[in-house]
C-alpha cells in the first residue's frame, strides 16, 4: 500500500511531468538555486497562499536535470504516514527505486506539522543522510525548533500572497506604454482582490470564507482546545475591522465578553497561522512598548473585505504598504496625539492613497525627533520606497 501511495504523489517517476499553475518565478529560482547546498529549506506562510504549487513547479525544473528517481514529494497530513517515522519513509524510498546511499536524494515533505517532533528526524537525516531536505507548512509555533536540532542547518522562505506584479501576471494583464494610465485602475482591483492565488484566478469568496474557517476551526481550535469557536470567529471579523487601528484588548474582551487573556491568546493565535499581524508602538523602553495598544494587519486585503466588505481604501493601502515592510521591523509613532504610522530605520512613513495627499514630507516630521520621512499615496510612491529600504 505504501509503494502505491508513493507512486500517486510522485507521477515523474513513471512518465512525463507538468507543473501545475502560473510560475512564481521569484520563489522558484529561490529553491532552485538551494539545491546545491546542504541546508534543510523550511518553507512555511499562510494556508492556501501556494506552498504546495511551488514546491510542484520547483520539482518540474529539476526534472530538465536530476533523475527523477531521486525526488521524493510527500504530504505528511496523509494517514498513510501516521504511523511511519521519517526515516522509515526515506528508506522506503531509497528500497523503492533501488536508491544507494551514495546517490543524493531530493525530499520534498509538505505539511510537516502532521509529523510530532519532525525536528529530531530532519536533523538525524541532515547529518547522514545525502539529501536535500524541503520541508513546508503554515503554522510558525510548529515550526518553531525548540529544542533547536535544526540551529544552523536550515533557512526559511516565508511564501506571501501576490504582489502586484504577480497579481497582473495571473490576471493577464499588462500595459502598453501609452497605457500605463490604466496601473491606477489595476491596483485598485488588486486592493480590492488581494494576493490569494485561487481567488484572483475564480473570484469565488466561498474559497476565502473556507480558508478562514480551516485556519480557525482546524489550525486554531482543534489544536489549541479552543471551545467557543464563536467567539473566535467574532473577533477575526472585529480585527479585520480595525485594519491599521490601534487595538485595545480590554476594549476586545468587553465587546466579546471574555476575559482580557483570552483575547490575548486568540490574536496570538491568528498571528502564529500568518492571518493577522500585529505592530507595537514606538517606545524608550520595552515595558512601555509592551503595554501600549498595538495596531492590527491583516495578511490579504481581499480576505478582510470579504468579511467587512469594501471600504476604507486609505485602510488597505496602509495594510499593503506594512506587508512589504514587515521584514524590516516597523512600529509606529504616537506621541501627544501626533501619529505616523510607520518608523523603519529612523524614517517616518506615512500612509495616504490619494492623488493629492493632504499631508507633505515637512508635515509628518513637525514636532518629532524624525528628520526624514516619506508620504506614500500610490503605487509608484510603494516602488519608490521599496527601492529605498534595498539600498539601505
Amino acid at each position: 500500500m505504501l509503494k502505491e501511495i508513493f507512486y500517486q504523489f510522485n507521477p515523474w517517476w513513471e512518465g512525463d511531468f507538468k507543473a501545475p499553475g502560473i510560475v512564481r518565478k521569484k520563489y522558484v529560482n529561490e529553491l532552485i538555486s538551494e539545491m546545491k547546498n546542504d541546508s534543510v529549506k523550511v518553507i512555511t506562510g499562510l494556508r492556501r497562499v501556494g506552498k504546495t504549487t511551488i514546491i510542484k513547479q520547483t520539482i518540474s525544473n529539476l526534472l530538465e536535470t536530476i533523475d527523477p528517481k531521486t525526488i521524493l514529494f510527500l504530504s505528511m497530513e496523509h494517514p498513510a504516514f501516521d504511523n511511519a517515522t521519517i526515516l522509515e519513509i526515506v528508506r522506503n524510498f531509497r528500497k523503492i527505486n533501488s536508491l544507494e546511499r551514495k546517490i543524493r536524494i531530493y525530499l520534498f515533505l509538505d505539511e510537516i506539522q502532521y509529523k510530532q517532533d519532525f525536528q529530531r528526524e530532519i536533523k538525524i537525516l541532515h547529518d547522514n543522510e545525502n539529501a536535500k531536505i524541503i520541508l513546508s507548512g503554515s503554522n510558525s509555533l510548529i515550526l518553531a525548533d525548540k529544542r533547536a536540532y535544526l540551529t544552523g542547518r536550515s533557512k526559511r522562505m516565508l511564501i506571501e500572497p501576490l504582489d502586484f506584479e504577480e497579481f497582473l501576471e495571473f490576471r493577464g494583464l499588462k500595459a502598453k506604454k501609452a497605457e500605463e494610465y490604466l496601473l491606477e485602475r489595476w491596483f485598485d482591483d488588486y486592493l480590492k482582490t488581494g494576493g490569494m492565488p485561487e481567488f484572483v484566478l475564480s473570484g469565488d469568496e466561498e474559497r476565502l470564507i473556507s480558508l478562514v474557517d480551516d485556519i480557525i476551526y482546524k489550525d486554531i481550535a482543534a489544536r489549541r482546545g479552543v471551545r467557543n469557536v464563536a467567539k473566535l470567529r467574532e473577533l477575526f471579523i472585529l480585527l479585520c475591522e480595525r485594519v491599521g487601528k490601534r487595538m485595545s484588548y480590554n476594549k476586545l474582551a468587553r465587546i466579546l465578553g471574555v476575559k482580557v487573556d483570552t483575547v490575548i491568546d486568540y490574536v496570538s493565535y491568528f498571528r502564529e497561522t500568518y492571518l493577522i499581524y500585529t505592530v507595537g508602538r514606538c517606545a524608550r523602553s520595552l515595558n512601555e512598548r509592551v503595554k501600549s495598544p498595538k495596531k492590527i494587519y491583516i495578511a490579504d486585503s481581499g480576505i478582510r473585505n470579504i468579511f467587512t466588505g469594501l471600504r476604507d481604501k486609505g485602510a488597505l493601502f496602509e495594510n499593503l504598504v506594512f506587508l512589504l515592510l514587515k521584514e524590516n521591523n516597523p512600529c509606529y509613532y504616537y506621541e501627544n496625539g501626533k501619529e505616523i504610522d510607520f518608523i523603519v530605520n529612523k524614517t517616518a512613513i506615512e500612509c495616504k492613497y490619494s492623488k493629492k495627499p493632504d499631508v507633505d514630507r515637512e508635515n509628518i516630521l513637525e514636532n518629532t525627533p524624525f528628520k526624514k520621512g516619506m508620504v506614500i499615496s500610490s503605487y509608484t510612491d510603494i516602488k519608490k520606497l521599496m527601492s529605498e529600504m534595498q539600498r539601505e
